[in-house]
């Protein structure tokens, strides 16, 4: 890891419960602290990935995920320290209620544990629109519940007049927690929203960048800037260095090489708790580095599925394959009708390929050089969105037809952490290796996994999921790879080798 960012002065934005204004409060003030010409560092508690785009188009700099289930705690510091690095501030919105977590597993991944995490002030934006005296109960109640969590002021959001302002005040004078901004109620910094949450800001372009500048505007009159940099200048030193990927990567175990047959492997032994590994010891068998074949350049091209149907990624998956040696190109299967000239492997992430459905089936040439890149063996990672794009077809629309299976909406949104152990040897896995991911969905794929499944869920529920074949490996579960570096690894050396 590299130079240590304890001197980035950060604030932890909460609130109560979802719904609060949270990302109103978190952008706009992203985006005004960067209107001032301070280099701000976003930060997004758990797994969303469509926030982040919103923080990114505020600061101009990669939105990036603190996320202390996926990639465990101990590297919540580091991959801060990595997005912060050389910024004036950095600003981390929370995630639902402040106190919520992983469920079943206590404060493991909440806002409260992430801010403890980074010894940072929290700031908790309450919505205040059905409340007065009461807002002094609920603001002492989230101050005074963990002695380890500074909640260092509130802003009031949803503020109807001065008479209620002067309300609120009065009564937060006797819970000794400053006020540091009050909100009217503004319509203009809405943002629409569908079946998982906020539109993406790669639909919205122009729309966007307008609710981000209300969002930033609103912020700047009404609360105190600098009181609020000041307060973000208070938070502790952190004993960690930032998060590198070459440095991951030189860490990781390195993968088998050639890769095994891709068959299905037995799911009992590794279902089980005794059976199941961990990642690194589920790889205990991988001894010694690869060495470049012969005549193999030192780069390889991994194309990227991007564009307004495939907006979910982590940005620490790019940097991870680059820094294995991949070069990566982003393409929009929207748009482009061949795949990346010298392609050796594709990424498809997640995002609304069913709010899409049409234009990407309209896009046969792309379908067909997409089939054809699978039919190869060749390397392809497809999460959620990546896996209905490789199906048969999409409600009732044609796809890619890798995999033989259909996709539909469905009512059921399908949403949590999931613990799981790969079933078997994949382009990004060896059978028994255990890694943490989360689901995030309204589709249903049926058959829900195939001969040689993807993955043994093993909480909340068991069941297995995901197909594996060939060089594919798709599945509904999105993984952080920064918690597993190897993964990324293995996926650039299958693409050398195939």
């Amino acid at each position: 890891m590299t130079s240590l960012s304890s001197s980035v002065p950060r604030l932890v934005i909460a609130a109560p419960s979802s719904g609060s204004g949270k990302t109103t409060v978190a952008t706009g003030l992203m985006a005004a602290f960067a209107s001032r010409g301070l280099a701000v560092s976003p930060h997004k508690v758990g797994p969303d990935y469509i926030d982040p785009g919103y923080h990114a188009l505020a600061t101009g700099r990669v939105g990036r995920n603190l996320d202390a289930y996926l990639c465990g705690p101990e590297l919540v510091g580091p991959l801060f320290a990595h997005g912060a690095r050389g910024c004036d501030l950095a600003v981390v919105e929370g995630v639902m209620g402040m106190y919520d977590g992983a469920a079943g597993e206590g404060e493991l991944a909440s806002t409260a544990h992430v801010a403890k995490l980074l010894r940072a002030p929290v700031v908790l934006v309450v919505d205040a629109s059905s409340q007065s005296r009461s807002v002094a109960a609920l603001v002492h109640g989230f101050a005074s519940w963990d002695p380890e969590v500074r909640v260092g002021g509130v802003i009031l959001n949803k503020v109807a007049s001065d008479r209620h302002e002067a309300l609120l005040r009065e009564a937060l004078d006797s819970a000794g927690v400053p006020v540091l901004g009050v909100l009217r109620r503004a319509p203009q910094v809405d943002t629409p929203s569908r079946h998982l949450g906020l539109v993406p800001v790669a639909e919205r372009q122009s729309a966007a960048v307008e609710a981000v500048a209300a969002m930033g505007a609103q912020v700047s009159a009404g609360c105190d800037l600098e009181g609020l940099l000041a307060l973000a200048r208070s938070a502790g030193a952190l004993a960690c260095a930032g998060w590198d990927a070459a440095e991951a990567l030189a860490s990781s175990p390195p993968p088998p090489l050639p890769v095994p047959s891709l068959g299905a492997a037995p799911p009992d032994p590794r279902f089980g708790p005794e059976g199941a590994s961990s990642s690194n010891a589920g790889r205990a068998e991988n001894a010694g580095l690869h060495s470049k074949a012969p005549g193999v350049p030192d780069q390889l091209k991994i194309a990227v599925a991007g564009g307004p149907a495939f907006t979910f990624s982590y940005a620490e998956h790019a940097e991870l394959l680059t820094a294995a040696g991949a070069e990566v190109v982003v393409f929009d299967p929207l748009r482009d009708e061949q795949l990346p000239d010298g392609t050796r492997g594709l990424v498809i992430g997640g995002g609304f390929p069913e709010v899409y459905a049409a234009e990407l089936s309209a896009n046969e040439p792309l379908r067909k050089a997409v089939g054809a890149l699978a039919e190869t063996g060749a390397p392809v990672a497809a999460e959620c969105a990546g896996l209905l794009y490789l199906c048969r077809e999409l409600d009732g629309m044609p796809m890619c037809g890798v995999l033989d299976a259909t996709a539909r909406m469905s009512e059921r949104l399908t949403l949590g952490y999931r613990d799981a152990v790969a079933l078997s040897d994949s382009v990004l896995a060896v059978a028994g290796t255990r890694m943490r991911g989360h689901e995030f969905h309204r589709t249903v794929v049926e058959p829900g996994s195939g001969a040689a499944p993807a993955w043994g869920v093993r909480a909340p529920e068991r069941r297995v999921e995901g197909f594996v074949q060939q060089g594919v490996h798709a599945s509904y579960l999105h993984t952080h790879w920064a918690a597993e570096p190897g993964v990324a690894r293995r996926f650039v050396e299958r693409c050398r080798t195939s």
